[in-house]
């Protein structure tokens, strides 16, 4: 039998500026994102669409959580493989297209991880690698859109 893993977070909308929403300027789109021991996370909607700019917006947390599982699964496998890596970090970019009927949908999210590994030798297979951890990477596979992948590796003190 298959093992789960459940996840629990409450979202709570603090936007309510006193008549709730009578109209659709009368509120913010502001909202805490928590979970049991840990600290609350600020969220609201793109700017674009009424939010504010110096919260997380729900199209950041997915291009950040698929970076995230990405990276997750890449140090592992680097691990597993002997590929030793000294420092990651990737600038995600995710591209929302909207839609006639006020919606919209993810087109892609493109992942740029700059990985640094410790050998020459290790390179070929730590580029490789990015491709068995999309396979691995939970996110990834629950979304239907493309991933896509542009690492670079490079050498420590190069």
């Amino acid at each position: 039998m298959p093992r789960t893993h459940d996840y629990d977070v409450t979202i709570t909308w603090t936007g309510n500026r006193g008549t709730g929403t009578s109209g659709y300027r009368a509120f913010d789109r502001d909202h805490e994102i928590t979970a049991p021991g840990l600290p609350p996370i600020p969220g609201s909607s793109d700017p674009a669409f009424r939010g504010d700019a110096s919260r997380w917006n729900p199209e950041q947390s997915l291009t950040a959580s698929l970076s995230q599982c990405h990276m997750l699964w890449y140090l592992h496998l680097c691990a597993v493989a002997g590929v030793v890596v000294t420092d990651y970090t990737d600038e995600a970019h995710g591209t929302m297209a909207e839609t006639p009927d006020g919606g919209g949908h993810f087109t892609e999210v493109v992942l740029r991880p700059r990985v640094t590994v410790t050998s020459p030798e290790m390179i070929d297979k730590a580029t490789d690698l990015h491709a068995a951890a999309n396979e691995k990477c939970f996110i990834a596979r629950s979304v239907n859109f493309p991933v896509r992948h542009e690492p670079v590796v490079g050498v420590a003190g190069s």
